[in-house]
């Protein structure tokens, strides 16, 4: 198999161009957020980037560029087919009110067309616009579609669509939203779209390759659309669409980041990915999953299987793959092994991924070896349900067509089947599940049933509102007074935050004692009652860590970032942190200018999330 262009060439050649365009390229961020209780998982490339689309100044500048880790989880279900993916790279560039949609579409259209970079071919290209809303007073994005009149583009390849194809947020019920552009790329069986043919009337053949988001208006409480102050362009192109484009591929596991892992599921199989549909299917499945399950593990944040939040998704990713691997007939260990793979694939791209291997492999053995230690018997449980429908429909005619909820439950309390395990097996077998019932009989479900995963995967704005920004500021307390309390080996592992309360994962092997809880209360409350003052500065990564502030510091990170500082010097009390300042660390903000307005420090909770990782849950009253 050719490949023409391949994932290191992308990367490059896209930084590259925005780089020339005065950009300041960007490291990709953590796969898990910080402080934004509406997802998971890093979701898109402007998530990162929310406070300094809100107004927060960005320490590299106005234009930004970066390729962005992200997930999207919802999406699991439809792996198998030749097209979705749960990890994905997402290619951005972004102005913080500096440039707009004049420049933001001419050097789309470069990119995508110039020799020196894709070269597409333009005939194949066509675009949509949005097409306005009078009741909105949002009039049809003329300005756009004339754009790419001035660079060549046909008038009949420019089509005016709706809210739904065309237009970008808010998240919430208020907040930064505007109509978008997107650029699609012919991929129907003719060489070239026919005469008329465009993405508003041939949805098939036409596929979408770059996002342009303008970010004009701000929704309002009473819902009006009203200009914003600061107009920002965020955009979007995905790695793996873009190189399945690029070589003319008809499927995504056939790019340079899985046909590695495929190669390797063929030899532990023995099996060939275009023997017969459902061995394609498990391959892609596998890949997928391991991929996935691989980067979230890898992330400096290191998110281990479990059954609660991050570590039940990277556990239900996991246990599908072994899953198919077993109809693949790969009985003994074998992630471990897809997983070096994908380090290897990735390590150059993303160093994390070769500083957590040790982790990621220990884990990954842990999970695989506990999971088959309980899926055989598991496994001949559902063939006694099956066969117990098979035997009353003998003797009473009647077909029993539903898994209840209990005898789902059980299957996942004893047996370890995740609930979705069970209900791919009962579709496999033309069953549903009771999964109202299941939710009943499992009292702690949060996350687990699939409508209320999917709303808690889909993505969103972090709260800015007055109490997050309280609880954003506690944190970076709790995160030092911890580090003074246990010890300096104590590192954030994740932080959910919502205007109620904070939620903050942190490293350390032990239950933490009463004693120790009641002296990082005590602490964390001198300092707001001291009244400090609140205050950041930009610096090198260099300059941060030299000064004693505490982050995940990466290895490639050499741009400028925000160190914001709780304190002063001169009134620091010996029993506080053992620091210039009480508390010092990177972090992009919003917090609060002082601290007496924050409140009491109360922890409600301590408990564990997984082997070596802690939980604090704590309130300000």
């Amino acid at each position: 198999m050719s490949i023409m262009i391949t994932s290191r060439e992308l990367r490059q050649k896209y930084l590259e161009f925005f780089a020339s365009k005065d950009h300041k390229i960007l490291p990709s961020a953590s796969l898990i957020p910080e402080n934004d209780p509406t997802v998971l998982f890093t979701t898109a490339g402007m998530h990162p980037l929310v406070p300094y689309l809100l107004g927060e100044k960005h320490p590299e500048g106005k234009r930004l560029t970066n390729i962005q880790k992200c997930i999207r989880t919802q999406d699991i279900d439809e792996v198998g087919d030749a097209r979705h993916d749960t990890f994905f790279e997402m290619m951005g560039n972004w102005s913080l009110g500096d440039y707009f949609k004049k420049e933001a579409i001419e050097w789309s259209w470069e990119f995508l067309t110039s020799p020196k970079y894709l070269g597409l071919d333009a005939s194949k290209l066509a675009v949509s616009v949005f097409v306005g809303e009078d009741e909105n007073g949002i009039p049809r994005d003329e300005e756009a579609a004339d754009i790419w009149k001035s660079l060549g583009m046909a008038e009949e390849k420019i089509v005016y669509l709706p809210r739904k194809n065309n237009w970008w947020g808010p998240a919430g019920q208020t907040g930064p939203c505007g109509p978008d552009t997107e650029m699609f790329f012919w991929k129907g069986e003719s060489e070239f779209p026919p005469v008329g043919s465009n993405p508003g009337t041939d949805e098939d053949n036409w596929l979408e390759i770059w996002n342009d988001v303008f970010m004009q208006y701000n929704k309002s409480e009473d819902g009006q659309y009203k200009p914003l102050v600061q107009k920002n362009v965020d955009t979007g192109m995905g790695l793996e669409r873009t190189l399945v484009t690029l070589n003319g591929f008809i499927d995504v596991f056939q790019i340079d980041t899985f046909w590695p892992l495929i190669q390797k599921i063929e030899e532990l199989s023995g099996r060939e990915y275009i023997e017969n549909s459902e061995v394609t299917k498990s391959m892609r499945i596998i890949a997928d999953h391991l991929r996935t399950a691989t980067m979230i593990m890898g992330d400096d944040k290191q998110i281990a299987p479990s059954n609660v939040d991050r570590g039940y998704i990277v556990r239900r990713l996991v246990r599908r793959a072994i899953r198919h691997g077993r109809l693949l007939g790969i009985h003994e260990n074998f992630c471990d092994k897809i997983a070096v793979e994908v380090i290897e694939i990735f390590k150059d791209v993303y160093s994390e991924l070769e500083r957590n291997q040790e982790f990621v492999m220990l884990e990954l053995a842990k999970e695989e070896s506990k999971f088959r230690n309980t899926i055989e018997q598991g496994m001949k449980e559902f063939e006694k349900l099956l066969n117990g429908f098979r035997i009353a429909f003998e003797k009473t005619g009647k077909n029993v067509t539903e898994i209840s909820g209990k005898q789902a439950f059980k299957l996942f309390e004893s047996y370890g089947f995740p609930l979705e395990m069970t209900l791919e097996m009962a579709q496999e077998n033309s069953l549903t599940v009771d999964v109202n019932n299941f939710e009943e009989s499992y009292k702690i479900h949060q996350g687990l049933s699939r409508a209320g995963a999917e709303q808690k995967f889909k993505g969103g704005l972090a709260d800015h509102g007055e109490m997050s920004v309280k609880y954003h500021t506690a944190t970076h307390l709790l995160h030092a007074t911890l580090r003074q309390v246990l010890g300096s080996h104590v590192e954030q592992r994740g932080s959910n935050i919502t205007a109620e309360r904070l939620r903050f994962d942190f490293s350390h092997p032990e239950k933490m004692s009463d004693d120790q809880k009641k002296q990082v209360e005590d602490l964390i409350n001198y300092a707001i009652q001291q009244n400090y003052k609140v205050s950041f500065a930009e610096m090198t990564v260099d300059e941060a860590k030299n000064k004693g502030a505490i982050g995940l510091f990466e290895d490639k990170y050499e741009n400028k970032v925000k160190v914001y500082s709780v304190g002063e010097p001169d009134v620091m009390p010996s029993a506080t942190i053992n620091s210039q300042t009480f508390s010092k660390e990177i972090c992009g903000g919003p917090h609060v200018e002082h601290t007496n307005i924050m409140g009491k420090f109360k922890i409600l909770k301590e408990e564990a999330v997984s082997s070596g990782i802690r939980r604090i849950k704590a309130v300000l009253q």
